[in-house]
């Protein structure tokens, strides 16, 4: 187990790519902390992991972490209780989508929040931990769109290129530290978010992809987990693509 008690944030773990990458942290015997906005949606996160490893530590916080408050009081809960956090994974992201003459200012604002300064308060607030500890992985989700911007994504790609610039900036600051940071970039991955999206779009979506398909989450949790092992200890700063070759 690559993974073995290491304690692990991940946000908006409650489905998506969350879910599968606390499914994933799970059965490489992580201690697997989901964190998500709905409370009801946390229980029953909690409940299917605890059902696939009984004997694993699952715990469930309800945080939005767009409020300082609430994001610390979850990482002071979570050093009483096991000592240590070993991984943070922001995963938790939001899409307002508009074109720039269309766009409001509280579509930006919103995931800006949420996408863009969540994740330096959530890194803030465990990062003096990591480095007191002198270990840690803090994982940023990043997009493709993050590489190369997006048409009607103004907002998301702002977001999406900071969650970037702050791995490379950790990644100086707390690499010194035993701290590694690092960032993923997914391209169309099949989750709910498409779940509206005709099929004539999607094979669209396929077709601009050499691999012919959509991923799934369960192949960018593949990647948070190598990336948050001991395995990639030499990876820090990186900004890796998982898009099946789509900006090729």
């Amino acid at each position: 187990m690559r993974l073995l008690d290491k304690v692990s944030i991940i946000t908006g773990a409650a489905n998506g790519i969350g879910f599968a990458t606390a499914e994933k942290f799970a059965a490489e015997g992580a201690v697997v902390v989901v964190v998500d906005l709905n409370m009801g949606a946390v229980d029953k996160a909690v409940e299917a992991l605890r059902a696939t490893r009984p004997h694993g530590e699952i715990v469930g916080y309800t945080v939005d972490v767009t409020q300082r408050p609430q994001v610390d009081a979850m990482v002071a809960d979570l050093v009483k209780r096991f000592g240590r956090i070993d991984v943070l994974v922001n995963n938790a992201g939001i899409t307002r989508d508009a074109r720039l003459i269309k766009m409001t200012e509280d579509q930006f604002d919103q995931v800006i929040e949420v996408n863009l300064k969540a994740v330096f308060q959530c890194a803030q607030a465990v990062a003096g931990i990591m480095i007191e500890q002198g270990s840690g992985v803090i994982l940023n989700a990043s997009s493709v769109v993050g590489l190369y911007g997006n048409f009607g994504q103004t907002n998301y790609a702002a977001s999406k290129f900071g969650v970037i610039g702050f791995v490379k900036t950790w990644a100086r600051e707390l690499g010194p530290k035993g701290v590694r940071c690092n960032a993923v970039c997914p391209g169309f991955i099949e989750t709910h978010i498409l779940d509206t999206v005709p099929e004539t779009v999607l094979a669209q979506m396929r077709e601009h992809v050499p691999l012919k398909r959509l991923g799934q989450p369960r192949e960018i949790a593949n990647v948070y987990a190598f990336l948050a092992s001991d395995e990639a200890s030499y990876i820090n700063g990186a900004a890796i693509e998982v898009s099946g070759g789509m900006t090729v």
